[in-house]
């Protein structure tokens, strides 16, 4: 198969690399468009002055890179950003020099870039497969306080409920999504889920955390709204006002639109136990998760993530092997599945400090156990080699029905 991977944000040993990757090494011929504009550190990383489209081979993987304007945080130059991409994805899909597909997948990272996608497979003729991330626009509505009425959510839903009923396959990263999809026009036979993974060739062997007198429990990835850091801030205050025989560091690893006040916030309450550090490339992740005696994955109390959650942040922990604490209002709970950390409600500083302090007495040994079954979950259920099996099943299933 030829097949086009139209994600905004895909980067570098991301999941749509280790998919394409799997792919690739079983014969099928794949291709990512992505925007050269880096999300996550807000810089130009790919493109020349001057350099509008660029072709890049990157371990095998070939990305077409688009350039697309700035953008500080979530702003309307963010939306712009959003609708440049989806705009030239449209006009280099249509130039000369690129092999024709045989399928093409849109990612929802945002609508926009998906209805580009979808348009360029009606234009070929080819099936479409629409990969759905988060669900726009209920994630305005519950994340954003956006109300239901708004024209900009009335306008997205037209277009969330178009793309729905013109997808041959749809990609579910979200376990329980599949009845809000159905509720807005999906066929429930073409729904798949095919959630995050872990890309077992770099992930390193599990070893313990080193004994260096600092309990560290870290958070490694975006900051934004919706992951709920202030109540990890609260969580670092109420550790420090108690007098703990074992030092604890909470370390924020990673960029996003409320890091800068996220920092000020730290440094205005004297936080001494918070330490901020930036984002390292998706290939140098794990060596630095392994400096984490256990992590902490927080999101905002909200009904949006009532049919789950996929983050990769979630399952980097668990093949890390260290103990994670889940602090997010879903029903479907990875880390509980897998006996592999500890629960608590979300935006609860203090059920998160307890928690800490739980692992922090915990024996070293219970919790390596805990770490250990949490790197054999990910290997049995998250590998990108068994998510790719899916993938290429939901392709060729796609084809056939177009044929």
């Amino acid at each position: 198969m030829r097949i086009w991977m139209i994600n905004h944000y895909a980067e570098p040993y991301g999941r749509q690399h280790n998919l394409a990757g799997e792919l690739i090494r079983r014969g099928h011929r794949v291709v990512i468009f992505a925007s050269s504009f880096d999300h996550r550190t807000r810089q130009e990383n790919r493109l020349a002055p001057g350099e509008k489209v660029k072709r890049e081979d990157i371990d095998g993987v070939p990305y077409v890179w688009l350039r697309t304007p700035p953008y500080p945080g979530n702003t309307s130059a963010r939306v712009w950003n959003m609708a440049v991409f989806a705009g030239r994805i449209w006009r280099v899909g249509k130039a000369a020099g690129f092999e024709r597909p045989d399928v093409i997948i849109g990612s929802s990272p945002h609508l926009f870039a998906a209805l580009a996608a979808q348009r360029l497979a009606a234009r070929f003729r080819v099936p479409f497969v629409l990969e759905v991330r988060d669900l726009w626009p209920q994630s305005l509505v519950d994340l954003a306080n956006v109300s239901a009425r708004h024209p900009v959510v009335r306008g997205l839903e037209k277009m969330e409920r178009y793309l729905y009923r013109r997808a041959a396959r749809i990609i579910s990263l979200l376990p329980g999504a599949v009845d809000h999809m159905v509720e807005k026009g999906a066929d429930r036979e073409r729904v798949v889920w095919i959630p995050n993974g872990i890309n077992t060739d770099l992930v390193p062997p599990p070893e313990p955390p080193a004994n260096d007198g600092v309990f560290t429990v870290m958070y490694a990835g975006a900051h934004g709204l919706a992951n709920a850091l202030d109540y990890v801030l609260d969580a670092a205050a109420v550790l420090q006002q108690e007098d703990l025989d074992r030092r604890i560091l909470i370390r924020f690893i990673g960029d996003g639109p409320e890091k800068s006040r996220l920092q000020e916030v730290a440094a205005q309450r004297e936080l001494t136990n918070v330490r901020f550090d930036g984002p390292v490339p998706r290939n140098r992740v794990y060596d630095l998760l392994r400096e984490a005696d256990a992590f902490v994955m927080p999101l905002k109390h909200s009904p949006v993530f009532r049919w789950g959650v996929s983050p990769n942040k979630l399952f980097d922990y668990l093949a890390t092997a260290r103990p994670v604490i889940f602090s997010v209002n879903s029903p479907i709970n990875p880390v509980a599945e897998a006996q592999a950390g500890l629960t608590v409600p979300p935006e609860n500083p203090l059920a998160l400090a307890e928690a800490i302090k739980e692992l922090l007495y915990m024996s070293p040994e219970k919790r390596w156990e805990m770490g250990l079954r949490g790197r054999e979950y990910v290997e049995r259920y998250h590998s990108f080699a068994r998510l790719a099996d899916k993938l290429e099943k939901t392709l060729k299933d796609a084809m056939k029905d177009k044929g």
